[in-house]
């Protein structure tokens, strides 16, 4: 009626006042804010969505939260926070927000809350929810995180990519792609990227099969080296950066795999030997850390002093002949982890004796994938039955220890029943980045929880898409995760091109 009023008072008939109210409504649509129904039926429930979206605690500066409803033909979101009030949707069962809207809208609720009121149809009907909330804290998010896209494969590589994504919007690129060398079926791994402190100047990722090595970025300049020395098990894997100097803690081992026929696991993932190193980059040398046959260590990580090296190891003795595979495959369910750490003296570059600081074992369980918060005080961890590789493992789930009091948070908010792992702090140690299997049992996805300053943690959320049926239909897994505070700068060019050289070889 208020549009038909303007346009009379600006001359116009009555039938093109009603033509211009229509239009109105189509361009509101279309737009993106649709009208609210004139009549409904109200539902004694709040709504089922997918992403999974209600009430959880996001960044004030993380990407619009879009989803969708299954089954509807229609839907409208009311969406409200102190003194902003708007509609979303109307694109058939999707709520879309728009970008600008959408930052208004954090701006608005930042340390309060959005309220939700969700209005679908079907079959002609038009059903109001519940309303539901969305917090805001204050903290915002590293707006970078990088990870693994590839396919649901054990033995292939011929498709997999490390990508980097801005999650205050949509934007995605790949920091390197197999497929720029690899034609082959088996094809080329790349895994294990990581950063200093963060940032990219300082990073590293490592190729296998084809043009094997070790891509360094030290100080924006990029070299490719061959870190396998005589007496090491192997080149150097799992790894991280040294919070100020250069110099990277990596694990080299003997990796195997065993397939499960029947079990829901479907594959075990075991080291049959594994010890820990530092590589020196500007020295170019490698240097022995622990090195003991009957311990498997794993998963070095520093702490934000870079006073500590964390790590988790396994016991084992063979019985029979060192690195026996036959029999470590019948003994996999012995393998369970236990959390270490090691004083470093920078100056000498030197180690102290292994201070124990998790028993994991005594819980028949397997602790692995250490991170330290920035404060130094909570280790994070993925825990699980046995073994290391929990993402195959539907028990697994993410712990915290307070090293200040020795026990575990509870951190079952941000856990489901199905496995998570790779879990990290973000460089505010607000919150959690971790990797998901909860939402059908085969892909991974990637989540964040808050974890708030008193400890407390919050029901994690699935990292936004524009479109959110994408995340259904994206027959990949998304892997590895790790936080930025700014992208890549190198080009995937110049990082194939480099591959194609010779790697340096590196000195013991």
């Amino acid at each position: 009626m208020k549009s038909r009023t303007i346009c009379r008072g600006m001359g116009f008939s009555l039938s093109h006042c009603f033509i211009i109210s229509l239009l109105m409504v189509f361009i509101a649509a279309c737009s993106g804010h649709p009208s609210l129904p004139s009549s409904f039926e109200k539902a004694d429930k709040a709504p089922r969505i997918y992403p999974d979206y209600t009430d959880v605690t996001v960044p004030p500066n993380i990407a619009p939260l879009n989803f969708l409803v299954d089954s509807v033909d229609d839907v409208v979101a009311e969406v409200a926070a102190d003194n902003y009030r708007q509609t979303f949707g109307g694109k058939a069962n999707k709520v879309q927000f728009m970008q600008k809207d959408w930052q208004e809208l954090l701006q608005k609720a930042k340390g309060t809350r959005i309220d939700i009121t969700l209005y679908t149809k079907k079959d002609g009907r038009w059903l109001a929810y519940k309303p539901f909330s969305i917090h805001v804290a204050k903290e915002d998010i590293d707006p970078y995180v990088s990870f693994r896209q590839l396919p649901p494969t054990f033995v292939g590589y011929d498709e997999l990519s490390i990508r980097q994504r801005n999650l205050t919007n949509f934007d995605e690129t790949d920091i390197y792609n197999n497929r720029m060398i690899s034609k082959g079926i088996e094809g080329q791994c790349i895994n294990c990227h990581s950063y200093q402190n963060y940032r990219t100047d300082n990073m590293m990722f490592h190729t296998r099969m084809e043009h094997p090595g070790t891509m360094i970025v030290c100080d924006g300049k990029l070299s490719f080296v061959d870190t396998k020395v005589e007496g090491m098990i192997s080149a150097a894997a799992y790894n991280s950066w040294h919070p100020s100097l250069p110099i990277i803690a990596f694990s080299t081992d003997h990796t195997m795999q065993s397939f499960h026929t029947r079990d829901v696991t479907k594959v075990e993932v075991m080291e049959s030997a594994s010890d820990l190193i530092i590589y020196d980059i500007k020295q170019n040398r490698v240097l022995p850390v622990l090195s003991d046959s009957a311990e498997l260590e794993l998963f070095p990580s520093w702490s934000p002093d870079g006073k500590w090296l964390y790590y988790c190891s396994a016991h084992y003795e063979y019985k029979g002949e060192y690195e026996n595979t036959d029999e470590l495959l019948n003994a996999y369910r012995s393998l369970q982890y236990n959390l270490y750490r090691i004083p470093f003296d920078a100056q000498g570059m030197t180690f102290g004796q292994p201070e124990l600081i998790y028993d994991a074992r005594q819980k028949n369980r397997s602790a692995v994938q250490p991170r330290v918060s920035q404060d130094g005080r909570y280790v994070l961890f993925a825990e699980g039955p046995w073994g290391l590789f929990h993402i195959w493992h539907p028990t697994a789930e993410v712990c915290i220890l307070d090293l200040q009091t020795g026990r575990l948070l509870n951190t079952s908010p941000m856990n489901s029943h199905r496995a998570e792992s790779y879990p990290s702090f973000s460089s505010n140690d607000r919150w959690i980045l971790f990797e998901s299997r909860r939402d059908d049992g085969n892909y991974t996805r990637l989540y964040l929880a808050y974890f708030d300053a008193s400890a407390r943690l919050h029901k994690a959320f699935e990292v936004p898409a524009e479109d959110p049926e994408q995340l259904r239909l994206l027959l990949r897994s998304q892997s590895r995760p790790e936080l930025m505070k700014e992208p890549v700068r190198i080009s995937p060019r110049e990082f194939r091109d480099k591959m194609l050289s010779q790697p340096t070889k590196v000195k013991s």
